[in-house]
């Protein structure tokens, strides 16, 4: 069964299973109200004739008294202390059929009578004799009846109309709920087949859940194709990447072959070329690897860390590793939480990029911001152009190709600084000018929001 048919099918009949039940509360509700109003003006009556028969020293006149107030459709009758009738006075032929009264604790008597009901009340009396008797009244309600049966005829009929709009509302209904869920399943199944992303049309003023779950789906194709883009991308990237060294190595080792035997000089040029792009290989798999592993969320670990003590330890790596000159500026204490390992492995690659593109000294300057810590990593290059700027991150990318090759760049290293800021939740800014150096910036919140 279709959502669209579970929806029109169960909300008309709620709807249909309400409407009875109040229906049938309101009917009983009025035959217990009707019930009791007849009681209550039987009830009257019976107490005005006690008060005109208290006054009666005559017994024929209290018979004329008694047919004054006899009711419609019903009849009196006056029970003596033995239980023997005095009188009784009738208002419909045949209608000396004696009817249980109530007892002590019962208001009033209900039976069938002809298809119809019978009340019945008993009040004690003086009779004209002076003796106590017994004053039953009894009304058969056959106007009760002609309502009730009115008022069934009206429910029903409301009923009967008020299917209608429930009717036409459940199917609305089950169209809004199914109509964005459709568009979703064609928009779903196309893409499926096509292959491409497909979006939906969403008004732009809606706010309600059907609305949201359209946006929400329209935002995850558009995520999803930004992936596949990015991931056709990269491995044709990196196929381009990796094709070079192996074409070099290949010619090499051809020529090894044909003339490297005879030739020491030439053999020694090929085997270090060869050995040269096999590092340069080998470093730009190892760089993807970490690419793929900074992705995962639940490799950063976040402790509170002194970050002075992160900086010295990046930089005295760097320094040992390429004799270089690393300044540090930083107070004595400038703590944040993070991950100590990877905020260290981001302040590597950054200072490893930056005395690739420059001889002279590089300054790292530490300073407590507050809500974070800004680590500023400073070389006096020849800086990057602003129309490379927006395009570091991007993965392969590289500002000069020659220079690129000849500090063994992979055009990796700030895409992969990139992904370890986005984990650590911090923050890269880039400030550089030609011919005045570049300056990185990591800005570091004391409390990450991801922690």
């Amino acid at each position: 069964m279709k959502l669209k048919t579970k929806i029109h099918s169960l909300s008309t009949l709620m709807l249909l299973i309400v409407l009875i039940l109040s229906n049938l509360g309101i009917y009983f509700t009025f035959d217990r109200t009707q019930h009791h109003t007849e009681y209550s003006q039987l009830l009257g009556s019976a107490k005005e004739l006690t008060v005109a028969l208290s006054k009666m020293t005559d017994e024929e006149e209290a018979e004329i008294i008694l047919r004054a107030y006899v009711p419609p459709n019903g009849a009196l009758r006056v029970v003596g202390e033995t239980g023997k009738d005095i009188l009784t006075v009738q208002s419909m032929e045949g209608f000396d059929k004696k009817f249980p009264m109530p007892g002590k604790d019962e208001e009033y008597t209900l039976v069938p009578y002809e298809g119809y009901e019978a009340l019945s009340i008993a009040i004690p009396t003086i009779w004209p004799t002076g003796e106590v008797v017994q004053l039953q009244m009894t009304q058969v309600l056959t106007d009760l009846k002609a309502n009730l049966r009115l008022l069934r005829i009206v429910m029903i009929s409301i009923t009967l109309f008020a299917m209608i709009p429930i009717m036409i509302s459940s199917i609305t209904l089950g169209r809004i709920v199914t109509q964005p869920i459709g568009k979703l399943i064609q928009a779903m199944t196309a893409s499926r087949r096509s292959g491409t992303f497909q979006r939906i049309a969403v008004p732009d003023d809606g706010k309600d859940e059907l609305a949201q779950m359209g946006q929400t789906f329209n935002d995850l194709m558009i995520q999803l194709e930004q992936i596949y883009r990015k991931q056709e991308k990269f491995v044709s990237d990196a196929s381009h990447e990796l094709k070079t060294p192996i074409t070099v190595i290949d010619s090499y080792a051809r020529l090894l072959e044909r003339r490297g035997m005879e030739k020491p000089k030439l053999a020694e040029e090929a085997l270090g070329a060869i050995r040269s792009e096999t590092k340069r290989m080998t470093c730009m798999i190892e760089q993807m690897l970490d690419l793929a592993r900074n992705n995962e969320p639940a490799s950063y670990v976040f402790e509170p860390a002194e970050i002075r003590e992160l900086a010295e330890e990046a930089a005295a790596m760097v320094s040992r590793a390429y004799s270089r000159e690393i300044r540090i500026a930083a107070p004595e204490h400038a703590e944040a939480v993070t991950d100590s390992q990877h905020l260290k492995q981001l302040m590597i690659i950054l200072l490893d990029n930056a005395r690739k593109y420059s001889e002279q000294p590089i300054d790292v300057s530490v300073d407590d911001k507050g809500a974070d810590v800004q680590i500023t990593i400073r070389d006096y290059g020849k800086g990057i152009p602003a129309k490379d700027i927006p395009f570091l991150f991007d993965r392969f990318y590289r500002v000069d190709e020659d220079r690129s090759r000849k500090t063994g760049g992979t055009g990796l290293g700030l895409s992969i600084a990139n992904e370890i800021a986005i984990g650590l939740g911090a923050k890269l800014d880039i400030k550089s000018e030609e011919g005045d150096g570049t300056e990185i910036t990591i800005h570091v919140l004391k409390s990450p929001a991801s922690q």
